[in-house]
């Protein structure tokens, strides 16, 4: 163990530099292999990083041979006999026909519906789910299946393998993919892809109120609000993901 040159006690681990009362007594290799005392280390932040890590590194590579792929996003609450499960389901079978993989959240409802039109259509469908006390699994209709346990690890892997989003109607956790693809392309942190709603009756309060309120207060710029595409149909929806690849 070295000392400062004041003689105070000191200790390099990794990068970090200890003194004083933060030196610890024992190597790290002795603390690795002792079987013995408390167990509350697997729940540490630096343990942390290592399952993150490893979320990283099985998504990337379960999807680094994708080829073009659209995110599907949509309630997990649409139920199987509503016309949105109906249309998620030409959504997906439209984009597999066109040669997409369909990546979704890999729920129930509307996410569902997008797999399962593009597993039907001998499509690639891909379900990327997240660990969450209510929800149960990855639906039947994925192909490829992930399950992550954190949000952002996920969020990653839809913005780095998807090259357009399409958007049908949904509730919170749709709205944070939305705007989270939306600031992302607007801060070029990610290049330009197409974001497309699909249902004007459903989404277009929400466009009004960014057009008279955000976009009037200068909260964010015409180009901003450009980004987005509006339609009820899903043949455009498609031909824009088309067109853009």
């Amino acid at each position: 163990m070295a000392e400062h040159v004041t003689g105070t006690p000191e200790r390099q681990r990794g990068q970090t530099r200890l003194r004083r009362g933060q030196v610890d007594t024992s190597t790290t290799d002795q603390r690795l292999l002792e079987s013995r005392g408390p167990t509350d280390w697997v729940h540490t932040d630096p343990w942390r990083v290592l399952r993150i890590q490893s979320e990283f590194v099985e998504g990337f590579g379960s999807l680094a041979d994708l080829g073009s792929a659209v995110a599907v996003f949509g309630s997990a609450r649409t139920p199987a006999d509503h016309p949105q499960y109906a249309l998620g389901e030409l959504v997906g079978r439209r984009l597999a026909e066109e040669g997409f993989a369909v990546i979704t959240g890999g729920g129930p409802g509307a996410m569902e519906a997008a797999n399962k039109g593009a597993c039907e259509a001998g499509g690639t469908s891909v379900g990327l789910g997240i660990e969450l006390p209510f929800e149960q699994g990855l639906n039947s209709y994925v192909d490829i299946g992930i399950d992550f346990r954190y949000f952002f690890v996920r969020k990653t892997m839809f913005v780095k393998y998807s090259q357009g989003f399409v958007v049908l109607p949904g509730g919170f956790g749709t709205m944070d993919e939305l705007f989270e693809a939306l600031t992302l392309v607007q801060t070029r942190k990610v290049t330009s892809f197409p974001i497309v709603l699909i249902g004007v009756d459903y989404w277009g309060g929400l466009i009004e109120w960014l057009r008279t309120t955000m976009l009037t207060d200068g909260k964010i710029a015409a180009k901003d609000l450009a980004m987005i595409s509006l339609t009820d149909d899903p043949e455009e929806a498609v031909r824009l993901m088309v067109d853009s690849r």
